[in-house]
């Protein structure tokens, strides 16, 4: 056993059950390191602690772990489903992630299949369902249609149903208000539903062949608009007959254009892996209805980490050393597989790239309800489906390649031009910050993080500016970067002694602590503001107060007649101004973080505008403004706006309205 555990640890790896489990690791911080499965808990637990491993990646790991927690189940499937549920939710270190905060699109026909009968004279939005793009939660009041790897995907296929079965888009609320057909009708693009220009029988008979159409059921569709085309055309009901003529011409036309044939296939995801220079790539095809809908990349994180210990656990299973570990693709596909269908409705047949085990797939069965099947090897029509997703992932892994080696070398060329030297360039973070308002209204300042060679969305952070003059750039600069450094001054001012927030028990010292939500502070190594000579003095006087370093002080002036690519740097520790040129690496990444800042002040400050200007809430947030005052107010100035332009005596002159409360209603506005 190691002896760089803790015996509480040893203890309870050597009191495991032989059964299967699941078990998490967890560092001294409390994060979680790596969450596993396993057959028999003892076994695969114990493999960890019983040697040295030097300085691996899963020996770094294994030096990391202070605590563990395990859960004991009844099958090794049911351990699979809840490692991946724990990977999902706790985002492990060492685990392959793949991490996806978009909801999946649908195409939504609104209703269900028994429609409300009602007048015919009368037309009833329910009679008539209309369909529509979705994306959200899904319930029984209605019928979905996916999920789709794209918006462009749904919105393609709402436009094909409305040319083969004209059904209607329009909100209940414009339905039931019109008096005329819209230009869809004009176009044939809708059967004028709003206006009794068709039945409800009728209109009931193309959102059901609409819905055939979405299932892959074409060829019934056809036919069956075929017959009722014969049985109109018998009754000398020649008008009607020339409708569903049309409508079967258009649908011809439709499943000749499509580019793909799908053979028998209905429901299939093609899922391809191509793993290269550290990182790895999972295109995901989808197959809905027996049309190929497109495809959607994924990039997992933390790959390299990952395959060092599931191979490991793989010798683990095969008693050490047995067998060769599995490929680094195969780990991929798996954990993409077992992340991806918790919560996502999963096809009756995948189509991979690599061998996926039986347990993984019996295990998505159960899960998920359906009888799942995975094909490695397919024939004809899948293997094209294959060899194009293959394809697929190909190009999009280079282009990420590309674009991170490009921002790679961007950072290097600011380091190399500024004279920074910086500890790991991996880790160089910088901050930028931008005053945005129009005429003094709704200041607000943006502050974006550029960190391991990318802009981190999730750490930008937006600072409503109040109590300064408005249109005052300078006081608002020095606010804003007040209230961003002011808790790492504090923490800078606290005794030798005193234990700084720490990231992990091998960095006992930060350097320069940049502050964030749920982590240790930390001063960036480049701030980076918006403006020239003005804006770093100002900067340099909040640095100055706090104590913290003048040197990662930057400004980006505007060149000669503010034309792009003639900026220069400006610098608050005295340093003569720099020019990167217009070609310049360096200056390239600087406009992008500046730009980037600017577009996350400019909206932020027009979404706070808009609220105060148009949004008739504004009033009802107002303290003694209720339902009846806000109406008389509305009333006597004819909307929000005139309230605004109004002065306090005109506002005063309103029934109900006293003098205090007109001026607090003025400020409000103002």
């Amino acid at each position: 056993m190691s002896d760089t555990h803790s015996d509480q640890l040893l203890a309870e790896v050597a009191a495991l059950p032989n059964l299967p489990g699941v078990y998490r690791y967890f560092d001294a911080d409390g994060g979680v390191l790596y969450v596993g499965k396993a057959r028999n808990l003892k076994k695969r637990v114990s493999n960890y602690f019983q040697k040295s491993h030097g300085g691996t990646r899963i020996g770094h790991m294994i030096s990391k772990i202070a605590r563990m927690e395990t859960t004991v189940v009844r099958s090794e499937a049911e351990a699979l489903l809840l490692e991946n549920n724990l990977i999902k939710a706790l985002n492990p270190r060492f685990n392959i992630l793949f991490r996806d905060d978009k909801s999946y699109p649908y195409l939504k026909i609104f209703g269900t299949d028994k429609q409300v009968a009602g007048d015919p004279s009368v037309a009833s939005a329910s009679a008539f369902p209309r369909v529509a793009y979705y994306r959200g939660s899904v319930d029984r009041k209605h019928r979905y249609f996916g999920p789709y790897p794209s918006a462009w995907a749904v919105k393609e296929s709402i436009q094909l149903l409305q040319k083969v079965f004209r059904l209607r888009t329009c909100e209940d609320t414009v339905f039931a208000n019109r008096t005329r057909p819209c230009l869809l009708y004009q176009i044939k693009r809708c059967s004028g539903p709003c206006v009794n220009l068709v039945t409800p029988a009728d209109y009931q008979h193309d959102v059901n062949n609409a819905q055939a159409f979405l299932q892959g059921e074409t060829q019934a569709v056809l036919t069956q608009l075929e017959s009722r085309m014969m049985q109109h055309a018998d009754k000398l009901e020649f008008e009607q007959a020339a409708e569903l003529r049309n409508q079967v011409g258009a649908l011809s036309k439709v499943l000749h254009q499509q580019s793909v044939d799908t053979g028998s296939d209905k429901d299939v995801d093609i899922l391809a892996v191509k793993v290269q220079g550290g990182r790895a790539c999972v295109n995901l095809a989808m197959v809905r209805g027996g049309r190929h809908l497109g495809d959607r990349a994924y990039f997992p994180t933390h790959v390299e980490d990952a395959a060092a210990v599931q191979d490991f656990d793989d010798l683990a299973d095969k008693g050490m050393g047995a067998s060769p570990p599995l490929p680094v693709e195969v780990h991929v596909l798996e954990a993409f597989i077992a992340q991806h269908y918790i919560g996502v409705p999963v096809p009756p047949a995948l189509i991979t790239s690599e061998p996926v085990s039986r347990e993984l797939i019996e295990a998505i069965s159960e899960q998920t309800g359906v009888r799942v099947t995975a094909v490695h090897n397919p024939r004809e029509q899948r293997r094209l489906w294959l060899e194009m997703a293959q394809k697929n992932a190909g190009i999009q892994l280079a282009r990420l390649l590309a674009e991170e080696g490009s921002q790679q070398a961007r950072t290097r060329a600011l380091v190399d031009a500024l004279d920074l030297a910086p500890d790991n360039i991996d880790t160089f973070r910088i901050e930028c910050f931008d005053i945005s308002h129009t005429a003094g209204e709704a200041t607000q300042a943006s502050c974006v993080v550029f960190h391991q060679h990318k802009m981190q969305n999730s750490e930008y952070r937006r600072f409503n500016i109040a109590g300064i003059t408005p249109g005052d750039d300078y006081a608002a600069m020095r606010q804003v970067l007040m209230r961003r450094y002011s808790k790492l001054a504090e923490v800078g001012r606290d005794p030798p002694d005193a234990s700084p927030p720490i990231d992990s028990p091998e960095q006992p010292e930060v350097k320069r602590p940049s502050p964030g939500r749920g982590g240790a502070l930390r001063l960036p190594d480049l701030v980076l503001v918006d403006g020239g000579k003005g804006q770093v003095s100002m900067a340099r006087e909040v640095f100055a107060e706090l104590g913290l370093d003048l040197a990662v002080i930057v400004g980006v002036e505007k060149g000669e007649g503010r034309k792009v690519g003639l900026e220069e740097l400006v610098f608050a520790d005295g340093r003569e101004k720099v020019y990167l040129g217009r070609d310049s690496a360096a200056l390239m990444l600087v406009a992008q973080i500046r730009d980037e800042a600017h577009r996350f002040a400019i909206t932020g400050m027009r979404a706070r505008r808009a609220k105060v200007r148009v949004g008739g809430s504004s009033l009802e947030e107002i303290p003694g403004i209720g339902a009846k005052k806000r109406a008389r107010l509305l009333q006597r100035f004819g909307g929000v706006r005139g309230v605004a332009s109004a002065g306090v005596d005109d506002i005063a002159s309103v029934e109900g309205i006293s003098r205090e409360l007109a001026e607090e209603i003025y400020r409000a506005l103002h």
